[in-house]
């Protein structure tokens, strides 16, 4: 039995090899295979948007995730500084050591219980 994620990376997979398929078929076998059935165009014209159109949508995407990475780089928080940092897991690595002290102080009374 396949799984879910399986099935949609086969569908994924499948969906790939027939657009690459067409796609070298269209590119490279426009005016043998292609013309004959369909007349859209000569070659050239076809070959020149099968070459641009990909292009377009490559470098919109590029853009596209730079605008990206800049949007998240303007509207995140500056970090801390290291000092802050390290300050803090220092404060975190005395607070036990502080609150063991506090919590067992040795009293004269107790000190007395204890010899008894």
């Amino acid at each position: 039995m396949v799984s879910k994620d399986q099935g949609i990376g086969g569908a994924i997979l499948a969906v790939c090899v027939i657009v690459a398929v067409g796609y070298l078929v269209t590119l490279f076998g426009y005016s043998s295979i292609i013309q004959p059935w369909l007349n859209i165009g000569s070659a050239t014209e076809v070959r020149f948007w099968l070459i641009a159109v990909p292009v377009f949508v490559a470098f919109i995407a590029i853009l596209f995730i730079g605008a990206w990475i800049g949007w998240t780089m303007a509207t995140t928080p500056p970090p801390k500084p290291i000092e802050e940092i390290t300050t803090e897991i220092e404060d975190k690595k005395e607070e036990p050591k502080v609150e063991q002290a506090a919590s067992e102080p040795v009293t004269d009374e107790k000190s007395a219980k204890k010899k008894k």
